[in-house]
């Protein structure tokens, strides 16, 4: 019984742990966060992954960051996203555990063994047979070609960007507390 209150509270505070990708550079051996390549002057190819606690959303909305963030460094004024994806990667775990059969009991003569918690709870999933756990485990990662420009965002595309405005709406979501770059 030590031993499982002990294994709970170390899953209990691995839990308290976890969080969605941070926006920063894609870091070790998963690479979650934002990485780009150029590809010519002018043009990037920006990614931004997320870990299986990040959202789609929160995806999506750093990579749309990144981008109004590389063309400011870079010094351009706005940028067209001429292609963009975001793929789902899902993957399933499983685990098996044991049934938990141990015993309790109460006063002499009238000693009488029941079966503990969760033998008796069959229809909710505990103890066996129901004892096989499988979760699904979904990360996102969206990719986009952008092509940075100088001067007037053109009102008439929709797949422009100017990158000030992304950064100074985007921001406050993308990075929370955090100061975003030159001032935004």
């Amino acid at each position: 019984m030590i031993r499982f209150l002990a294994l709970c509270g170390a899953a209990l505070i691995l839990a308290a742990c976890a969080s969605s990708t941070p926006y920063g550079p894609a870091q070790g051996a998963r690479g979650y966060g934002f990485s780009e390549q150029r590809i010519e002057e002018g043009r990037y190819r920006i990614t931004f992954r997320g870990n299986s606690l990040t959202s789609r959303e929160t995806v999506e909305n750093s990579l749309l960051y990144r981008a109004a963030e590389l063309t400011v460094e870079l010094g351009y004024d706005y940028f067209i996203v001429v292609e963009n994806d975001t793929e789902t990667q899902t993957s399933y775990s499983g685990s098996s555990y044991p049934a938990f059969y141990g015993r309790y009991g109460y006063g002499y003569p009238f000693y009488r063994s029941y079966y503990s918690f969760p033998y008796y709870a069959y229809g909710f999933g505990w103890g066996y047979p129901y004892d096989t756990y499988m979760r699904e485990v979904t990360r996102y990662s969206a990719v986009a070609f952008v092509t940075m420009h100088q001067g007037e965002k053109p009102a008439d595309n929709p797949r422009a960007f100017n990158a000030r405005d992304v950064m100074a709406n985007l921001g406050p979501v993308v990075l929370g507390d955090q100061p975003a770059a030159d001032g935004y």
